[in-house]
This record gives C-alpha cells, structure tokens and sequence, in this order.
C-alpha cells in the first residue's frame, strides 16, 4: 500500500482553526493548541445562544404585550385567549411591535378580544 503523506491537509485543517480564532486575545489567536480549544468553545457557545436568543425574543415580546394589555386594563393572558376566540391571528412579535409603535392599533384589538371573551 502506498504512503499516504497529511502535511497538506493537516496544514490546511489548522490554517482553518486559526483563521477562525482570529481577533482572539492573547495566544488563542497565534497556538494552534490554544486556538483549537477556543474556537471549539465559542461554536459550543453559538449553537446553544442561537436557541437561547430565540427563547429571550419571545420572552420580551410577552413581556411588552403584557405591559400594553394591561395599561388596557387587561392581561396577556386573557388578551391572548380572547384574541383565539376572535380567530385572530397574529404572532407576538407583530402584536408587541403594534402595542409599541401604535397603541390606538393595540387598544383595538383588544376591545375586539374582550368582546370575543364576552360572547364565550
């Protein structure tokens, strides 16, 4: 069987590595070893923050929806169940968007949810 020579893939393979630790601090950026090790944390790190970020956006659109039904005097959750019942649908991103950037558009939609939970 012939001789297999790596140098050049293995070259290639840490060139990569440490492309990716570039504007690391310190040795992270220039060792290999240290590079390595950092740059395999920080894909740990993105992969679990992409799926954290999604829960913290739908955490402050609540939050904001909340804060807007209840100067309403209503709540998220009755605004929510009401909005169901009046089948309209929108997601909380637009719903804390229109309670921020046009509360008239907001109180609307909620009288429009109380009535529905009215009739219920």
């Amino acid at each position: 069987m012939p001789r297999v020579k790596t140098s050049v893939a293995s070259r290639a393979r840490r060139k990569k590595t440490l492309k990716l630790a570039k504007g690391y601090f310190g040795s992270k950026h220039t060792l290999y070893r240290t590079a390595n090790e950092q740059v395999m944390r920080s894909q740990r790190y993105a992969y679990r923050d992409r799926k954290q970020l999604k829960r913290e956006m739908r955490k402050l659109w609540i939050a904001r929806i909340n804060a807007a039904a209840r100067q309403n005097d209503t709540t998220y959750s009755n605004l929510m169940h009401g909005l169901k019942l009046a089948k309209i649908e929108i997601n909380r991103k637009m719903l804390s968007e229109i309670a921020i950037h046009d509360p008239k558009g907001f109180a609307t939609l909620v009288s429009k949810a109380n009535k529905a939970l009215d009739k219920e």
